[in-house]
């Protein structure tokens, strides 16, 4: 039997798939339940059997599951394949184009759809459905063939993916310049006082739900992230928003508007799926849960979408209409609105 390699150096068939450091606050944790903090649909078991194997080191050092992780500790999940993200298959999903040349498509995404192949979605993607429509995709620094951003698997609306080399380096400095333009229409809860305004505050990893994303108002974690708002209709206990980014962080509207105190309408990840306004009464109840299977999702619509051409120069833009699942959701609002101004629900 080959005798189990303490040193990662040597093992040149082993392949990163996570990498995880731990931030200068870390309480000592047992790094099986430390990871599951950062890995999405991932079990506790699964953890302790990768950690068996000898798959879980800290610091280049292979630990077993109850080792204790320490600030700094550079916590890494290594296999000896590559990870499956890496390994794209062309796949023959319906893509709705929106419009495609030589150097660009622009997607119009459903909701549900995942953007690249991850943890848990190694099929069915956006990513899978282009490599089977466009041959030789480019990839970035993440081997992300042709994107150039992103939006959540529950987010409908817009993308933009680069086809050629020259095109993908010209869109993502775009991208990083901020001189693209981004709406998006979000249904929040509760009623928004002001008709416009500006969210700031820098966000990263929520320190408390590693799934979460979360605003560090003093700016000592996370990155600069700003989004403008301004309301585009009152619908008694919630408010239809046109959001403008001006960056593009992880999860940036839907965190930004929870600090504020206007979670997304069916947010689960965020807490936007319990009843957060309105009266207590039953049939009030009822109504809510029935907006929630109408519309099983958060109500995020990435709507329009501009940026300049990479080889024309020229100034493209394009909007989509707002998806029938939020429409069905705004008109049982809208009736409920109405109903109200005569009559409690």
């Amino acid at each position: 039997m080959q005798e189990e390699n303490n040193d990662i150096e040597e093992n040149d068939e082993l392949y990163e798939h996570h990498r995880i450091v731990a931030t200068p606050g870390q309480e000592p944790l047992r790094v099986d339940k430390f990871l599951m903090n950062f890995i999405e649909n991932a079990t506790r078991s699964k953890i302790q059997q990768t950690a068996k194997a000898g798959n879980v080191l800290v610091n280049d050092v292979v630990v077993k599951s109850n080792y204790k992780v320490k600030p700094h500790d550079v916590v890494r999940i290594v296999l000896a394949h590559p990870p499956h993200e890496n390994l794209l298959i062309a796949e023959d999903i319906p893509i709705d184009i929106v419009y495609e040349d030589d150097d660009v498509i622009v997607v119009n995404k459903p909701a549900g759809m995942v953007v690249h192949p991850g943890h848990g979605n190694y099929s069915g993607t956006l990513v899978n459905g282009l490599i089977h429509h466009i041959e030789n995709l480019p990839t970035n620094s993440n081997e992300r063939p042709g994107l150039v951003h992103r939006i959540d698997k529950d987010t409908s609306g817009l993308l933009v993916v680069a086809k050629t080399e020259y095109a993908m380096a010209h869109l993502s400095k775009q991208f990083f310049d901020r001189k693209t333009e981004r709406l998006y229409y979000a249904l929040v809860w509760g009623n928004i006082e002001e008709d416009e305004g500006t969210i700031e505050g820098h966000i990263g990893r929520s320190l408390k739900n590693r799934l979460q994303m979360a605003v560090f108002p003093d700016g000592e974690l996370g990155k600069p992230a700003i989004t403008h708002f301004k309301v585009l209709e009152r619908l008694t206990y919630v408010t239809l928003v046109q959001c403008k980014l001006e960056t593009g962080r992880t999860h940036q509207i839907r965190a930004h508007f929870k600090h504020i105190g206007h979670t997304l309408f069916n947010d689960e990840r965020y807490g936007g799926n319990l009843i957060l306004k309105g009266t207590t009464f039953t049939k009030y109840k009822q109504f809510v849960d029935n907006c929630f299977k109408v519309l099983p999702r958060q109500a995020l619509h990435a709507k329009t979408l501009g940026f300049t051409h990479p080889t024309t120069k020229e100034f493209m833009q394009f909007d989509s209409e707002i998806p029938s699942d939020i429409e069905a959701c705004l008109e049982k609002w809208r009736t409920y609105s109405e109903h109200s101004k005569h009559e409690e629900i």
